[in-house]
């Protein structure tokens, strides 16, 4: 090879290299600032609940992200209410622009102490989910009306090293329990990747509700058997709701069966002036 092609070549993978340089930066740009990469949508942030996990909300993603919504599907830890709440909201400061915050079952109740102030937490959309008033637990409002089944569903807890608990739907009751509009297949994979949630966290007292001060929407299923129909019915209107949707048939997971609505839902908080 003479110098010359040396010379080009080497050339090359110079510029080859600043080039992965830039769409390194910029893609790693994009992941730690959705907003920046879609426009002036406001990031969508969604947290699962108890004995589900991210890809619970992937129907739901799947049509935000067609309508050109920035999203972010948070982890939550299931760990206890205030710590949860206190991870979701350090992952909401790294997100410029406006944010919709949803949260699913357990995550409502998480997502009502997230904001902690955040002016950019434009509104709070609860997904069959728990919107507490301080001081009450999810355990106080899923038996504030008659209906829920969990109880008697729930697997032997699993000891853990500090001397807590982590609880489990039994796998062959979580189709009945938790997804029962779900297809029986796709129900199973649930069963068998569902996350589990510290005892003590559904005896934990919430602090100061952001939905007393963020605009909230609500939408949950009329068969869910976590958290009955009436608990919703109560929370949205105490929370002065400024959309309520009960779905005909649905159950606990209406994010997964009923992703039209739920999406739906969340464009008409994420578009509201």
């Amino acid at each position: 090879m003479n110098r010359f092609t040396i010379k080009n070549v080497i050339r090359l993978l110079l510029i080859s290299s600043l080039s992965l340089g830039v769409i390194l930066v910029t893609s790693l740009g994009a992941i730690m600032n959705p907003a920046s990469a879609q426009g002036n949508k406001p990031t969508v942030v969604l947290v699962h609940g108890a004995f589900a996990e991210s890809a619970s909300w992937n129907g739901v993603l799947t049509k935000l992200i067609t309508k050109g919504y920035p999203t972010v599907a948070v982890a939550n830890p299931l760990r206890g209410v205030k710590s949860d709440a206190d991870y979701v909201a350090s992952a909401l400061k790294d997100i410029k622009g406006p944010i919709v915050l949803v949260g699913h079952s357990y995550g409502g109740s998480v997502i009502t102490n997230a904001v902690n102030g955040n002016q950019n937490v434009k509104a709070l959309v609860y997904v069959a989910g728990f919107a507490p008033e301080t001081g009450e637990t999810a355990a106080a409002l899923s038996g504030r009306y008659p209906g829920s089944t969990l109880g008697p569903t729930l697997a032997p807890p699993v000891a853990l090293p500090d001397g807590g608990k982590d609880l489990y739907i039994q796998q062959s009751k979580f189709h009945a329990q938790f997804a029962a509009d779900v297809p029986t297949n796709d129900a199973q994979l649930m069963a068998s990747t569902q996350r589990p949630i510290v005892a003590a966290a559904f005896d934990e007292a919430s602090g100061a509700p952001a939905w007393k001060s963020t605009p909230s929407w609500f939408i949950y299923g009329e068969r869910d058997l976590n958290i009955p129909a009436a608990v919703h019915a109560f929370m949205a209107k105490r929370a002065n709701s400024k959309e309520t949707i009960a779905v005909k048939g649905a159950s606990h997971v209406v994010m997964i069966s009923h992703a039209d609505a739920v999406a739906k839902l969340i464009e008409h908080a994420a578009t509201t002036k």
